[in-house]
């Protein structure tokens, strides 16, 4: 087992994205004590340097003054374990959020965790399960001046320069958003970054699918065509205004499974599509695609069921539409 002495971050939630953000710091030499509710995680990550703690005491102890731990559990709980955690902790110590959680949650938790004087840092991550080899896109909120202490843990973290061609017209010294991290402002700033980050992803997601969904509809159109749609995408990836990592993702997964017939056809959403619409709402800024697209997931799962029943019924009522169910139905 890893010396535990002067270790000084930690990581709660040990999840496909908590457990690489730890082997991914170890790749630059920053070791970790780890937690989470299921002990195999952690015994993972101990057989690969990582030191296990079997509760927040425990963690905390074992960990050097000042102490940074990183939270990365859902949202649903977030709240209650970084008051928890905070039980253990003391003056001068931060508390890092980096799921996906509510900016307005983040106000909240800083002033509770000020009051102990322990400072709260929110980091929006995007990278995945990717996150490991490629690196996460970090956007942060907090106090400047603990952030610029952190940024060993973002640099370690973040994809580096060479991820991306440099944007024509950039020169000169490599800012940190070139390097994939930025520091957006206050406490709550990178999580409202992340937020319209994941709202504007939305949307992306639901272009690429209705378009496809479209060239698959062709083959019962006049005149038929019969669109080989893994090749598509594939020959979008080279040179087209459209090709991105998501593309990539998709052409995988058709050339894996050109039916799709392994996926279900209701999608779920996280949370950050309401929020961005929300925030849309709050500031007067329209935002037809971001809304369509979170609605559509609403539809996916037949959350539209009764009100498409409904329109059946008014449709039949006025126009003595056949509208009812068929047989069997």
């Amino acid at each position: 087992m890893t010396s535990n002495r002067n270790v000084g971050f930690g990581m709660v939630g040990l999840g496909r994205m908590g457990a690489n953000i730890v082997r991914r710091l170890q790749r630059s030499g920053v070791t970790s004590v780890v937690f989470d509710l299921n002990p195999s995680a952690v015994s993972s990550l101990v057989s690969e340097g990582a030191t296990g703690s079997e509760n927040f005491r425990d963690m905390v102890k074992k960990l050097t003054a000042p102490r940074t731990i990183w939270v990365m559990v859902p949202s649903s709980v977030t709240s209650q374990t970084i008051a928890e955690l905070s039980e253990h902790l003391e003056p001068g110590d931060t508390i890092i959020d980096g799921g996906n959680s509510y900016y307005r949650n983040d106000l909240e938790n800083a002033s509770f965790l000020a009051s102990k004087g322990i400072n709260f840092v929110d980091v929006g991550t995007s990278g995945g399960v990717y996150g490991l080899e490629r690196g996460y896109s970090l956007m942060i909120g907090g106090d400047e001046e603990v952030v610029r202490k952190l940024r060993p843990i973002f640099n370690a973290l973040a994809p580096g320069f060479d991820s991306a061609s440099r944007t024509l017209g950039r020169d000169g010294a490599t800012a940190d958003s070139e390097e994939g991290f930025l520091y957006c402002g206050p406490v709550g700033a990178g999580h409202y970054v992340k937020m319209i980050h994941n709202g504007i992803e939305y949307g992306m997601m639901a272009a690429f699918a209705e378009g496809l969904g479209i060239l698959e509809a062709a083959k019962d159109a006049q005149p038929a065509y019969q669109f080989n749609i893994p090749e598509i995408t594939e020959v979008w990836r080279r040179g087209s205004v459209v090709a991105s990592w998501l593309l990539d993702l998709t052409a995988q997964a058709l050339k894996e499974n050109p039916s799709l017939d392994a996926y279900s056809s209701s999608v779920s959403d996280s949370g950050e599509g309401r929020w961005t619409v929300q925030a849309a709402l709050e500031t007067g800024i329209p935002a037809p695609v971001l809304s369509a697209a979170l609605y559509s997931r609403f539809a996916s799962r037949d959350n539209d069921d009764f009100s498409n029943k409904v329109l059946s019924a008014m449709r039949y009522k006025f126009g003595g539409h056949d509208e009812h169910p068929k047989k069997g139905e």
